[in-house]
This record gives structure tokens, C-alpha cells and sequence, in this order.
């Protein structure tokens, strides 16, 4: 990262200044960005004996839904005292003068971010299938939240939201193909599109979904035993459609009977393991969770793919157009088109649950 990019995402004076205001005088003062970091940028904050999280947009960006901090910052303090385990939410602040863009503040959790592999503390089967549990009981807990009873009954529209989804992802995939197509063609994607359309659920339960849950978006606490104490990244949360929510966690959830992954550089394989719950128990518990069936399985586990591959054909068009350096990117000529095959064999019932 360079100086300059530093200097854009935070005016340090300016930050001190406004957390004396609000929070105190104190001796200890640092500033550290998260490397981490998805769209928007996360900074760590000593302030005195306090360790903060400030979230912000990239610099440069519009406030557009996709880098809605103050919406992130909303939904997390309406759901400090429900089920849902969040980081308390302290500040939020619309004065771009301090940092140059909308921001909030949290405390910041003490755990594990379960990314690159398991804690040895977990590695016995009986705490690996404690971790699947973790994971998709808070996920029934945030379908589970009463949105009008926290103020949150104006935060989305949940009819329709699935057929949205389906829309969006499509119109991604077309404007990234106004350039990537002269590379090379991704021809299944068009199938698999025309099948979500042609198979979205007329109906659906309406409740809080989070719009980014799986594994990585979520934090265990230093105990032995797995405890899921946070969930983060809030910026794509509205009223929908849960199923939504749980096929996309499925898509990043691996069986030991899976095929070789499409992205295998971001993807996560310790799941595979003796002792981690399956797919199909996930949906189990799931269900007798929140009462809900997870109708139109191959559905939402196709659209999520389909997302993804959305994803990462915009990914494509950046780096053809110069706008990225990440490495990543160009993989993406060869991982998309893996992608559309696995939508496919899911359509296909040859990836079941």
C-alpha cells in the first residue's frame, strides 16, 4: 500500500480530534489499516486502553449501496440486542472533513477469522462439527430477527427480492462482457442465466438477510470450544429472501466428495476434514432451526455460483482495462468458465448437496 493511499483513507490529526470529542482525551493513539480488506476499507484503532474498528468506502468512491457504511452502521445497531452477535457499533459520522468519506466506529472483538485454516484448538471432529452448528445457527438467528421490532422494516423490500437477484447479476455479467467478450466467450453462463430466470420461485419467506454470510464474515472468540461472537459485513444486508442467504454460505461450504474447486487459490478446504458437518446437515439444522424448508435447492446454490461468477468476470474486465494490478484478476479468463460449469452440474444434480 502506498503513502498516498494511506493518506486518503484516514487524516490522522483529524480522526484524534474527532474521537476526543466524542470518546476522551488519551495518551495511546495508532492507526492501522486492515489488509484484509474487502470492498470497504477496515482500520484498526488503539485509543487509550480501547481497541476501535473504523469502517469507511474506498477513497474515490460514490456513495453507492455496494460501499454504505452509515447502512452497515445502522443495521449492526439495531441488532446489539437481539441474538445476533455484532461488535457494538459506537459512532457514525456523515462530516467527510475528518476523514474524507462516511465512517463508523466499533469496538473491536478478540478471536479468529477462520480464513486460511483451523485453530488447533478446534482440530478434534467433535469442535469442527461445533463450528458448522455455530455458523448456521446465527445464520437462523438473523432470519429469525423481528425487523420491525428493531426499526428495520423500511431497510429493504423483500417481495420480489430473488427475481432482483437474478436480474442484477445478469446485467453484471453483461456490462463486463462488453469487454471481456472480445477475449474470449463464456457461452454457459448465458444458459445458466436463462435457467434462474425460468426457475426462480414464485414466492418466498421474507425476512432480514445478511447478503454475504459464510465463514470468513464471521468470528470465534479464544475459548476452546467454538463460539461464534461476531458477524461482520454488514454492507449488503436488507430485507429478502433467507434461502438466498443460506445457498450462497453452501457455496463456500466444501464436502469431502466434492470435485476439484473452481477458484482452488480462494478456496477454503479444511471443511473437508473428518468431523465438519456436510452440506445436506448444515440444510438440516437450518431448517429445524427456523421452520423453513430450503425449497428450490439447486436454485439458490446455482444463483450463488452465478454470482460469483458474476464477480469475477467484472474482476476480468478491470484487469483488461488496466484498472487493477491484483493477480487474481487475470486468473479469472480461465476460473470464470469453471464456474459456469459448476452452476451447471448444480442445474444438472451432479453437484448435490
Amino acid at each position: 500500500m502506498s503513502e498516498n493511499y494511506y493518506e486518503r483513507l484516514v487524516d490522522e490529526n483529524a480522526l484524534a480530534a474527532y474521537l476526543t470529542e466524542h470518546l476522551g482525551e488519551v495518551d495511546d493513539y495508532a492507526v492501522e489499516r486492515h489488509q484484509e480488506g474487502h470492498s470497504n476499507e477496515t482500520l484498526f484503532v488503539t485509543w487509550g486502553d480501547r481497541d476501535l474498528v473504523i469502517r469507511r468506502p474506498p477513497p474515490g468512491e460514490t456513495a453507492d449501496t455496494a460501499h454504505d457504511v452509515l447502512r452497515e452502521y445502522r443495521v449492526t445497531n439495531a441488532l446489539v440486542d437481539t441474538d445476533v452477535p455484532v461488535p457494538e457499533p459506537l459512532l457514525a459520522c456523515d462530516d467527510h472533513d475528518v476523514i474524507g468519506s462516511d465512517f463508523y466506529v466499533m469496538d473491536q472483538l478478540e478471536g479468529d477469522v477462520l480464513r486460511a485454516g483451523e485453530p488447533e484448538r478446534f482440530a478434534d471432529p467433535d469442535r469442527r462439527a461445533r463450528i458448522g452448528e455455530e455458523l448456521v445457527d446465527t445464520l437462523a438467528s438473523i432470519h429469525a430477527v423481528d425487523y420491525e421490532g428493531v426499526g428495520l422494516e423500511e431497510f429493504g423490500y423483500p417481495p420480489g427480492y430473488t427475481d432482483r437477484q437474478v436480474e442484477r447479476w445478469g446485467q453484471q455479467l453483461m456490462w463486463a462482457f462488453e469487454v471481456t467478450a472480445e477475449e474470449r466467450e463464456v457461452p454457459a453462463l448465458y444458459e445458466v442465466g436463462s435457467w434462474l430466470q425460468e426457475n426462480a420461485p414464485d414466492e418466498h419467506p421474507h425476512t432480514l438477510v445478511h447478503g454475504d454470510y459464510k465463514l470468513d464474515n464471521v468470528m470465534f472468540g479464544p475459548g476452546d470450544l467454538p463460539e461464534l461472537i461476531g458477524v461482520f459485513d454488514w454492507e449488503m444486508a436488507t430485507l429478502g429472501d433467507p434461502r438466498a442467504d443460506l445457498g450462497w454460505m453452501l457455496s463456500y461450504w466444501r464436502d469431502a466428495k466434492d470435485p476439484e474447486p473452481a477458484i482452488p487459490e480462494l478456496t477454503t478446504r479444511f471443511m473437508e476434514r473428518e468431523g465438519y458437518s456436510t452440506r445436506r446437515e448444515l440444510v438440516d439444522r437450518w431448517e429445524a432451526q427456523t421452520g423453513f424448508e430450503f425449497e428450490h435447492e439447486r436454485f439458490y446454490r446455482a444463483l450463488a455460483v452465478y454470482k460469483l461468477a458474476g464477480l469475477g468476470e467484472m474482476f476480468f474486465r478491470r484487469f483488461l482495462e488496466g484498472n487493477s494490478d491484483d493477480p487474481m484478476y487475470p486468473k479469472m479468463e480461465d476460473r470464470v468458465p469453471a464456474l459456469a460449469a459448476r452452476a451447471q452440474r448444480i442445474i444438472d444434480g451432479e453437484e448435490p448437496l
